[in-house]
Protein backbone atom coordinates (compact mmCIF):
# COMPACT_ATOMS: atom_id res chain seq x y z
CA UNK A 1 0.00 0.00 0.00
CA UNK A 2 1.60 3.45 -1.20
CA UNK A 3 1.18 6.16 1.68
CA UNK A 4 -1.70 7.76 -0.72
CA UNK A 5 -3.73 5.08 -0.25
CA UNK A 6 -2.66 5.14 3.38
CA UNK A 7 -3.63 8.66 3.84
CA UNK A 8 -7.18 6.90 3.06
CA UNK A 9 -7.33 5.21 5.84
CA UNK A 10 -9.82 7.89 8.27
CA UNK A 11 -10.51 6.81 11.54
CA UNK A 12 -14.26 8.10 12.32
CA UNK A 13 -15.42 8.84 15.87
CA UNK A 14 -19.05 8.88 16.97
CA UNK A 15 -20.29 11.57 19.05
CA UNK A 16 -21.17 10.79 22.44
CA UNK A 17 -24.18 11.94 24.67
CA UNK A 18 -22.33 13.30 28.38
CA UNK A 19 -25.23 15.66 28.82
CA UNK A 20 -27.89 12.79 28.70
CA UNK A 21 -25.76 10.11 31.18
CA UNK A 22 -27.65 8.41 33.63
CA UNK A 23 -27.84 5.32 36.00
CA UNK A 24 -28.83 2.86 33.01
CA UNK A 25 -26.83 4.52 30.24
CA UNK A 26 -24.83 1.94 28.23
CA UNK A 27 -21.26 1.94 26.17
CA UNK A 28 -23.20 3.12 22.93
CA UNK A 29 -24.08 6.44 24.65
CA UNK A 30 -19.67 6.97 24.65
CA UNK A 31 -17.75 8.85 21.86
CA UNK A 32 -16.39 5.34 19.66
CA UNK A 33 -13.67 5.57 17.87
CA UNK A 34 -14.17 2.75 14.27
CA UNK A 35 -10.74 2.15 12.56
CA UNK A 36 -9.90 -0.93 11.04
CA UNK A 37 -6.69 -1.91 9.39
CA UNK A 38 -5.27 -5.27 7.52
CA UNK A 39 -3.33 -7.30 9.49
CA UNK A 40 -1.03 -7.66 6.00
CA UNK A 41 -0.34 -4.04 6.05
CA UNK A 42 3.14 -2.47 6.89
CA UNK A 43 3.53 -1.69 10.23
CA UNK A 44 5.14 2.26 9.20
CA UNK A 45 1.14 3.01 7.59
CA UNK A 46 -0.20 2.18 11.56
CA UNK A 47 2.20 4.50 12.92
CA UNK A 48 1.21 7.30 10.16
CA UNK A 49 -2.18 6.89 11.33
CA UNK A 50 -1.23 7.21 14.77
CA UNK A 51 0.53 10.49 13.76
CA UNK A 52 -1.98 12.18 12.06
CA UNK A 53 -4.75 11.36 14.45
CA UNK A 54 -3.61 11.90 18.03
CA UNK A 55 -6.60 11.03 19.91
CA UNK A 56 -7.03 7.75 18.51
CA UNK A 57 -6.48 4.81 21.27
CA UNK A 58 -5.81 2.02 18.95
CA UNK A 59 -6.77 0.01 16.08
CA UNK A 60 -8.75 -3.33 14.84
CA UNK A 61 -6.68 -5.61 13.07
CA UNK A 62 -8.78 -7.73 10.75
CA UNK A 63 -7.94 -10.13 7.92
CA UNK A 64 -10.16 -9.56 4.82
CA UNK A 65 -12.83 -8.10 6.91
CA UNK A 66 -12.65 -10.27 9.89
CA UNK A 67 -11.96 -9.62 13.21
CA UNK A 68 -8.38 -10.57 14.44
CA UNK A 69 -7.57 -8.15 17.61
CA UNK A 70 -6.45 -4.86 18.61
CA UNK A 71 -3.75 -2.98 18.80
CA UNK A 72 -3.31 -0.37 20.92
CA UNK A 73 -1.08 3.04 20.24
CA UNK A 74 0.84 2.42 23.94
CA UNK A 75 1.41 -1.31 22.55
CA UNK A 76 2.81 0.23 19.41
CA UNK A 77 5.30 3.11 20.98
CA UNK A 78 6.55 0.41 23.54
CA UNK A 79 8.26 -2.06 20.53
CA UNK A 80 9.11 0.19 18.66
CA UNK A 81 11.17 2.41 21.32
CA UNK A 82 12.60 -0.94 21.86
CA UNK A 83 16.35 -1.97 20.23
CA UNK A 84 16.02 -2.26 16.70
CA UNK A 85 12.10 -1.92 17.12
CA UNK A 86 11.86 0.67 14.17
CA UNK A 87 13.75 -1.14 11.69
CA UNK A 88 12.45 -4.94 12.68
CA UNK A 89 8.62 -3.46 12.95
CA UNK A 90 7.81 -0.54 10.71
CA UNK A 91 9.10 -2.08 7.49
CA UNK A 92 7.34 -5.59 8.52
CA UNK A 93 3.42 -6.55 8.38
CA UNK A 94 1.76 -5.89 11.07
CA UNK A 95 1.03 -9.60 11.60
CA UNK A 96 4.55 -9.49 12.77
CA UNK A 97 3.95 -7.09 15.53
CA UNK A 98 0.89 -8.25 16.63
CA UNK A 99 2.43 -11.99 17.32
CA UNK A 100 4.82 -9.68 20.15
CA UNK A 101 2.41 -6.95 21.43
CA UNK A 102 -0.93 -9.65 21.35
CA UNK A 103 -2.35 -9.75 24.67
CA UNK A 104 -6.01 -10.09 26.22
CA UNK A 105 -8.48 -7.69 24.84
CA UNK A 106 -11.93 -6.59 27.18
CA UNK A 107 -14.56 -7.17 24.29
CA UNK A 108 -18.06 -6.05 25.34
CA UNK A 109 -21.27 -5.73 24.02
CA UNK A 110 -22.58 -2.09 23.00
CA UNK A 111 -25.48 -2.44 25.34
CA UNK A 112 -23.42 -3.18 28.52
CA UNK A 113 -24.10 -0.69 31.14
CA UNK A 114 -21.33 1.63 31.45
CA UNK A 115 -21.05 1.06 35.51
CA UNK A 116 -20.82 -2.62 34.68
CA UNK A 117 -18.34 -2.14 31.85
CA UNK A 118 -15.84 0.12 34.47
CA UNK A 119 -15.94 -2.51 36.77
CA UNK A 120 -14.91 -5.27 34.38
CA UNK A 121 -11.98 -3.16 33.14
CA UNK A 122 -10.62 -2.33 36.86
CA UNK A 123 -10.33 -6.23 37.47
CA UNK A 124 -7.97 -6.41 34.32
CA UNK A 125 -4.32 -7.41 35.36
CA UNK A 126 -2.50 -3.93 35.94
CA UNK A 127 -0.14 -3.91 32.84
CA UNK A 128 -3.55 -4.01 31.08
CA UNK A 129 -5.61 -0.87 32.90
CA UNK A 130 -4.56 1.65 30.16
CA UNK A 131 -5.55 -0.87 26.87
CA UNK A 132 -8.90 0.23 25.28
CA UNK A 133 -12.02 -1.40 25.13
CA UNK A 134 -13.70 -3.30 22.23
CA UNK A 135 -17.13 -2.14 21.87
CA UNK A 136 -19.07 -4.88 19.55
CA UNK A 137 -22.48 -3.82 18.04
CA UNK A 138 -23.75 -6.63 15.75
CA UNK A 139 -20.78 -7.42 13.41
CA UNK A 140 -18.76 -4.31 13.55
CA UNK A 141 -16.29 -3.34 15.99
CA UNK A 142 -15.26 -0.34 17.71
CA UNK A 143 -12.73 1.05 20.20
CA UNK A 144 -13.58 2.92 23.50
CA UNK A 145 -10.34 5.03 24.98
CA UNK A 146 -10.14 3.63 29.00
CA UNK A 147 -10.07 7.29 30.01
CA UNK A 148 -13.27 8.00 28.21
CA UNK A 149 -14.92 5.15 30.01
CA UNK A 150 -13.54 6.27 33.62
CA UNK A 151 -14.83 9.71 33.03
CA UNK A 152 -17.87 8.76 32.16
CA UNK A 153 -18.00 6.12 34.96
CA UNK A 154 -17.28 8.59 37.34
CA UNK A 155 -20.12 10.92 36.23
CA UNK A 156 -22.24 8.28 36.50
CA UNK A 157 -21.53 7.56 40.26
CA UNK A 158 -21.99 11.58 40.47
CA UNK A 159 -25.46 11.21 39.83
CA UNK A 160 -25.93 8.16 41.81
CA UNK A 161 -24.82 9.68 44.33
CA UNK A 162 -26.53 12.49 44.41
CA UNK A 163 -29.86 10.11 43.70
CA UNK A 164 -29.23 8.31 46.86
CA UNK A 165 -28.46 11.17 48.84
CA UNK A 166 -31.59 12.99 47.84
CA UNK A 167 -34.25 9.53 47.85
CA UNK A 168 -32.64 9.84 51.57
CA UNK A 169 -33.56 12.79 51.94
CA UNK A 170 -36.96 12.37 50.82
CA UNK A 171 -37.12 9.40 53.24
CA UNK A 172 -35.95 11.03 56.22
CA UNK A 173 -38.52 14.11 55.52
CA UNK A 174 -41.18 11.25 54.93
CA UNK A 175 -39.86 9.39 58.44
CA UNK A 176 -40.82 12.63 60.36
CA UNK A 177 -43.84 13.22 58.44
CA UNK A 178 -44.94 10.17 59.64
CA UNK A 179 -43.50 10.27 63.11
CA UNK A 180 -45.62 13.10 62.95
CA UNK A 181 -48.71 11.71 62.10
CA UNK A 182 -47.94 8.86 64.43
CA UNK A 183 -47.98 11.34 67.33
CA UNK A 184 -51.15 13.24 65.77
CA UNK A 185 -53.21 10.09 65.65
CA UNK A 186 -51.96 8.49 68.82
CA UNK A 187 -52.91 12.05 70.24
CA UNK A 188 -56.23 12.07 69.13
CA UNK A 189 -56.92 8.02 69.84
CA UNK A 190 -56.41 9.04 73.95
CA UNK A 191 -58.47 12.19 73.28
CA UNK A 192 -61.00 9.72 71.58
CA UNK A 193 -60.27 7.19 74.83
CA UNK A 194 -61.06 9.56 77.40
CA UNK A 195 -65.00 10.61 76.83
CA UNK A 196 -65.32 7.10 75.42
CA UNK A 197 -64.00 5.46 78.96
CA UNK A 198 -66.75 8.42 80.57
CA UNK A 199 -69.92 6.99 78.71
CA UNK A 200 -68.45 3.74 79.42
CA UNK A 201 -67.94 4.06 83.13
CA UNK A 202 -71.34 5.48 83.35
CA UNK A 203 -73.45 3.19 81.26
CA UNK A 204 -73.51 0.15 84.55
CA UNK A 205 -74.59 3.27 86.80
CA UNK A 206 -77.21 4.09 83.76
CA UNK A 207 -78.50 0.81 83.58
CA UNK A 208 -79.06 -0.02 87.25
CA UNK A 209 -80.37 3.51 87.77
CA UNK A 210 -83.26 2.65 84.76
CA UNK A 211 -83.51 -0.63 86.69
CA UNK A 212 -84.37 1.07 89.85
CA UNK A 213 -86.95 3.30 88.29
CA UNK A 214 -88.64 0.80 86.64
CA UNK A 215 -88.64 -1.22 89.38
CA UNK A 216 -90.63 1.42 91.41
CA UNK A 217 -92.76 2.04 88.47
CA UNK A 218 -93.87 -1.76 88.74
CA UNK A 219 -94.56 -1.39 92.45
CA UNK A 220 -96.55 2.14 91.86
CA UNK A 221 -98.68 0.12 89.26
CA UNK A 222 -99.49 -3.34 91.47
CA UNK A 223 -100.42 -0.81 94.98
CA UNK A 224 -102.29 1.83 92.70
CA UNK A 225 -104.88 -0.44 90.51
CA UNK A 226 -106.72 2.61 89.39
CA UNK A 227 -104.35 5.38 89.31
CA UNK A 228 -105.53 9.05 88.73
CA UNK A 229 -107.17 9.77 84.98
CA UNK A 230 -103.93 12.09 84.62
CA UNK A 231 -101.12 9.98 85.06
CA UNK A 232 -103.04 7.64 82.98
CA UNK A 233 -103.09 9.90 80.15
CA UNK A 234 -99.68 10.54 80.83
CA UNK A 235 -99.01 7.15 80.79
CA UNK A 236 -100.79 6.52 77.33
CA UNK A 237 -99.24 9.76 75.28
CA UNK A 238 -95.41 8.51 76.85
CA UNK A 239 -96.29 5.05 76.00
CA UNK A 240 -94.66 3.44 78.57
CA UNK A 241 -95.20 -0.32 78.11
CA UNK A 242 -92.51 0.58 74.69
CA UNK A 243 -90.46 2.55 76.67
CA UNK A 244 -89.96 -0.45 79.61
CA UNK A 245 -89.21 -2.89 76.36
CA UNK A 246 -86.64 -0.32 74.70
CA UNK A 247 -84.83 0.83 77.32
CA UNK A 248 -82.51 -1.82 77.70
CA UNK A 249 -82.24 -2.33 73.92
CA UNK A 250 -80.58 1.55 73.82
CA UNK A 251 -78.64 1.34 76.89
CA UNK A 252 -77.34 -2.13 75.36
CA UNK A 253 -76.59 -0.69 71.59
CA UNK A 254 -74.93 2.34 73.66
CA UNK A 255 -72.57 0.31 75.40
CA UNK A 256 -71.99 -2.04 72.13
CA UNK A 257 -71.01 1.29 70.14
CA UNK A 258 -68.87 2.53 72.99
CA UNK A 259 -66.91 -1.18 72.96
CA UNK A 260 -66.30 -1.03 69.54
CA UNK A 261 -64.83 3.08 69.48
CA UNK A 262 -62.80 2.19 72.62
CA UNK A 263 -61.52 -0.82 70.93
CA UNK A 264 -61.16 1.37 67.27
CA UNK A 265 -59.02 3.70 69.58
CA UNK A 266 -56.95 1.77 71.10
CA UNK A 267 -56.09 -0.16 68.03
CA UNK A 268 -55.20 2.87 66.39
CA UNK A 269 -53.37 4.11 69.11
CA UNK A 270 -51.54 0.69 69.39
CA UNK A 271 -50.58 1.25 65.32
CA UNK A 272 -49.16 4.58 66.03
CA UNK A 273 -47.35 3.73 68.98
CA UNK A 274 -43.46 3.87 69.00
CA UNK A 275 -41.73 0.67 69.86
CA UNK A 276 -39.86 0.44 72.88
CA UNK A 277 -35.84 -0.46 73.01
CA UNK A 278 -36.84 -3.73 73.91
CA UNK A 279 -39.11 -6.16 72.66
CA UNK A 280 -42.22 -7.47 75.00
CA UNK A 281 -44.93 -10.57 74.86
CA UNK A 282 -47.61 -9.51 72.73
CA UNK A 283 -51.10 -11.31 71.97
CA UNK A 284 -50.80 -11.78 68.23
CA UNK A 285 -54.64 -12.94 68.07
CA UNK A 286 -55.54 -8.84 69.49
CA UNK A 287 -52.78 -7.40 67.12
CA UNK A 288 -54.28 -8.94 63.81
CA UNK A 289 -58.37 -8.21 65.11
CA UNK A 290 -56.93 -4.53 65.89
CA UNK A 291 -55.56 -4.24 62.04
CA UNK A 292 -58.40 -5.75 60.44
CA UNK A 293 -60.66 -3.24 62.53
CA UNK A 294 -58.15 -0.60 61.30
CA UNK A 295 -59.21 -1.73 57.91
CA UNK A 296 -63.16 -2.90 57.97
CA UNK A 297 -64.28 0.67 56.13
CA UNK A 298 -62.35 -1.89 53.60
CA UNK A 299 -64.15 -4.62 53.89
CA UNK A 300 -66.98 -4.59 51.59
CA UNK A 301 -69.85 -7.07 52.00
CA UNK A 302 -68.39 -8.89 48.95
CA UNK A 303 -65.10 -10.23 50.84
CA UNK A 304 -65.35 -12.25 53.90
CA UNK A 305 -62.46 -13.00 56.42
CA UNK A 306 -61.89 -16.35 57.88
CA UNK A 307 -59.84 -16.53 60.81
CA UNK A 308 -58.58 -20.40 62.52
CA UNK A 309 -56.95 -19.12 65.09
CA UNK A 310 -55.26 -21.79 67.24
CA UNK A 311 -53.57 -21.39 71.08
CA UNK A 312 -50.73 -19.11 70.75
CA UNK A 313 -48.71 -18.30 73.68
CA UNK A 314 -47.40 -14.16 74.29
CA UNK A 315 -45.13 -13.90 71.90
CA UNK A 316 -42.08 -11.81 72.49
CA UNK A 317 -42.11 -9.24 69.90
CA UNK A 318 -42.02 -5.24 68.58
CA UNK A 319 -45.87 -5.18 68.16
CA UNK A 320 -45.42 -2.03 66.36
CA UNK A 321 -43.70 -3.29 63.82
CA UNK A 322 -45.40 -6.33 63.69
CA UNK A 323 -48.62 -4.52 63.31
CA UNK A 324 -47.23 -3.00 60.23
CA UNK A 325 -46.22 -5.97 58.29
CA UNK A 326 -50.06 -7.32 58.85
CA UNK A 327 -51.24 -4.17 57.81
CA UNK A 328 -49.16 -4.22 54.70
CA UNK A 329 -49.80 -8.11 53.58
CA UNK A 330 -53.61 -7.32 54.36
CA UNK A 331 -54.19 -4.44 52.55
CA UNK A 332 -52.18 -5.86 49.40
CA UNK A 333 -54.93 -8.94 49.54
CA UNK A 334 -57.69 -6.23 49.93
CA UNK A 335 -56.34 -4.51 47.52
CA UNK A 336 -56.03 -8.17 45.17
CA UNK A 337 -59.68 -8.88 46.05
CA UNK A 338 -61.39 -5.53 45.52
CA UNK A 339 -60.11 -6.20 41.59
CA UNK A 340 -61.44 -9.20 41.56
CA UNK A 341 -64.39 -8.45 42.94
CA UNK A 342 -64.94 -5.37 40.20
CA UNK A 343 -63.97 -7.95 37.89
CA UNK A 344 -66.79 -10.21 38.95
CA UNK A 345 -69.30 -7.56 38.64
CA UNK A 346 -68.51 -7.10 35.44
CA UNK A 347 -68.45 -9.72 34.42
CA UNK A 348 -72.07 -10.75 36.26
CA UNK A 349 -73.37 -7.76 34.48
CA UNK A 350 -72.41 -8.85 30.99
CA UNK A 351 -73.79 -12.26 31.73
CA UNK A 352 -76.85 -11.07 32.55
CA UNK A 353 -76.98 -9.23 29.21
CA UNK A 354 -76.70 -12.65 27.09
CA UNK A 355 -79.27 -15.09 28.68
CA UNK A 356 -78.56 -17.71 26.53
CA UNK A 357 -74.89 -18.02 27.79
CA UNK A 358 -74.45 -20.54 31.20
CA UNK A 359 -73.47 -18.65 34.31
CA UNK A 360 -70.53 -18.57 35.57
CA UNK A 361 -69.55 -20.11 39.52
CA UNK A 362 -68.18 -16.92 40.81
CA UNK A 363 -66.28 -17.77 44.27
CA UNK A 364 -67.01 -15.30 46.99
CA UNK A 365 -63.61 -12.94 48.08
CA UNK A 366 -61.90 -14.30 51.07
CA UNK A 367 -58.80 -14.05 53.12
CA UNK A 368 -58.19 -16.72 55.61
CA UNK A 369 -55.86 -16.16 58.62
CA UNK A 370 -54.70 -19.37 60.11
CA UNK A 371 -52.52 -19.26 63.42
CA UNK A 372 -50.59 -22.31 65.47
CA UNK A 373 -47.83 -23.10 67.30
CA UNK A 374 -45.25 -25.89 65.38
CA UNK A 375 -42.41 -27.48 65.92
CA UNK A 376 -39.52 -27.25 62.82
CA UNK A 377 -36.07 -28.19 62.26
CA UNK A 378 -34.19 -25.53 60.00
CA UNK A 379 -31.39 -27.01 57.82
CA UNK A 380 -28.95 -29.55 60.61
CA UNK A 381 -30.31 -27.57 63.99
CA UNK A 382 -32.25 -29.25 66.21
CA UNK A 383 -36.28 -28.99 65.67
CA UNK A 384 -37.50 -25.63 67.36
CA UNK A 385 -41.32 -24.02 68.68
CA UNK A 386 -42.54 -21.52 66.20
CA UNK A 387 -45.91 -19.25 66.03
CA UNK A 388 -47.02 -19.87 62.52
CA UNK A 389 -48.81 -16.86 61.21
CA UNK A 390 -50.54 -17.73 57.34
CA UNK A 391 -52.50 -14.79 55.81
CA UNK A 392 -54.14 -16.35 52.02
CA UNK A 393 -56.36 -14.81 49.91
CA UNK A 394 -58.11 -16.43 46.89
CA UNK A 395 -57.06 -13.89 44.12
CA UNK A 396 -55.46 -14.89 40.63
CA UNK A 397 -52.65 -14.95 42.54
CA UNK A 398 -48.76 -12.90 41.32
CA UNK A 399 -47.73 -12.53 37.65
CA UNK A 400 -44.51 -13.52 36.82
CA UNK A 401 -43.51 -9.94 36.82
CA UNK A 402 -45.00 -9.29 40.36
CA UNK A 403 -42.95 -12.44 41.46
CA UNK A 404 -40.07 -11.16 40.64
CA UNK A 405 -40.82 -7.32 41.84
CA UNK A 406 -41.10 -9.19 45.18
CA UNK A 407 -37.75 -11.39 44.74
CA UNK A 408 -35.90 -8.08 44.18
CA UNK A 409 -37.45 -6.53 47.24
CA UNK A 410 -36.36 -9.10 49.58
CA UNK A 411 -32.56 -8.62 48.06
CA UNK A 412 -30.03 -6.01 50.37
CA UNK A 413 -29.34 -3.88 46.78
CA UNK A 414 -32.86 -3.84 44.94
CA UNK A 415 -34.12 -3.22 48.68
CA UNK A 416 -31.65 -0.37 48.76
CA UNK A 417 -33.01 1.05 45.84
CA UNK A 418 -36.44 0.75 46.26
CA UNK A 419 -38.29 0.04 49.39
CA UNK A 420 -42.09 -1.28 49.23
CA UNK A 421 -44.69 -2.69 51.88
CA UNK A 422 -42.90 -6.22 51.45
CA UNK A 423 -39.28 -5.75 51.47
CA UNK A 424 -40.19 -3.61 54.80
CA UNK A 425 -41.82 -6.33 56.13
CA UNK A 426 -39.76 -8.97 55.06
CA UNK A 427 -37.11 -6.84 56.81
CA UNK A 428 -39.08 -6.86 60.20
CA UNK A 429 -39.82 -10.16 60.10
CA UNK A 430 -36.07 -11.58 59.10
CA UNK A 431 -33.88 -8.61 60.63
CA UNK A 432 -35.98 -7.70 63.73
CA UNK A 433 -37.67 -10.81 64.82
CA UNK A 434 -35.42 -13.59 63.52
CA UNK A 435 -38.03 -15.18 61.78
CA UNK A 436 -38.68 -16.03 58.19
CA UNK A 437 -41.42 -14.78 55.74
CA UNK A 438 -42.28 -16.63 52.32
CA UNK A 439 -44.74 -15.65 49.88
CA UNK A 440 -46.44 -18.61 47.80
CA UNK A 441 -48.08 -17.76 44.95
CA UNK A 442 -48.82 -20.19 40.78
CA UNK A 443 -47.12 -22.83 42.33
CA UNK A 444 -43.66 -20.58 43.61
CA UNK A 445 -42.02 -19.45 46.47
CA UNK A 446 -40.80 -16.53 47.65
CA UNK A 447 -38.45 -15.66 50.02
CA UNK A 448 -34.97 -15.86 51.03
CA UNK A 449 -33.04 -17.57 48.80
CA UNK A 450 -30.69 -19.39 51.49
CA UNK A 451 -33.83 -20.21 53.04
CA UNK A 452 -35.61 -21.61 49.51
CA UNK A 453 -32.90 -24.08 49.29
CA UNK A 454 -31.54 -25.05 52.22
CA UNK A 455 -34.37 -24.76 54.14
CA UNK A 456 -37.97 -25.02 52.17
CA UNK A 457 -41.48 -24.18 53.49
CA UNK A 458 -42.61 -26.60 55.36
CA UNK A 459 -45.30 -28.53 55.66
CA UNK A 460 -47.58 -28.21 58.93
CA UNK A 461 -49.64 -30.83 60.08
CA UNK A 462 -52.62 -28.30 61.10
CA UNK A 463 -52.44 -26.88 57.29
CA UNK A 464 -56.11 -26.76 55.81
CA UNK A 465 -56.37 -30.00 53.51
CA UNK A 466 -58.14 -27.61 51.08
CA UNK A 467 -56.99 -23.95 52.02
CA UNK A 468 -59.51 -21.39 50.20
CA UNK A 469 -56.48 -19.73 48.25
CA UNK A 470 -56.68 -22.12 44.97
CA UNK A 471 -54.50 -19.98 42.07
CA UNK A 472 -53.93 -17.54 45.01
CA UNK A 473 -51.38 -15.80 47.09
CA UNK A 474 -50.32 -16.67 50.50
CA UNK A 475 -48.01 -14.80 52.92
CA UNK A 476 -46.47 -17.46 55.55
CA UNK A 477 -44.62 -15.73 58.97
CA UNK A 478 -42.70 -18.23 61.27
CA UNK A 479 -41.79 -16.24 64.37
CA UNK A 480 -39.47 -17.76 66.95
CA UNK A 481 -40.41 -18.63 70.38
CA UNK A 482 -38.12 -18.28 73.05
Amino acid sequence: MSRQSCQSLAPTLSEGSYEALHLESTLQDLPLHRFEIEIRDAGWQLAEVFEHHPFLPGAVLVNQGTYVGMLSRQRLLEYLIRPHGLDIFLAEPLQVLYSYARCDVLVLSGTTPILVAAQQALRRSPDLLGEPVIVQDDQTYFLLDIHELNIAHWQIRGIETQVRYERIQAQMIQNHKMASLGRLVDGVAHEILDPVSFIWGNLSHIASYSNDLLTLLDAYEQHLSIPPAAITQLKTDLDIDYSRQDLPRAIASVKTGAERLSKLASSLQNFCHIDEVYPKPVDLHEAIDGILLLLKSRLTSEIQVIRQYGQLPPVLCFPGQLQQVFMNILSRCLDTLLNQAVSQELDQAFRSRHASQNPAVSTKPTIQITTQVCSIAMGDRAPARWVLICIADNGPGLSSEAQQEILESFSVKKRAEKETSLAVSYQIVTAKHGGKLWVRSRGATLGDSRTKHSDPPPIHPGYPENPIHVGGTEFEILLPLG
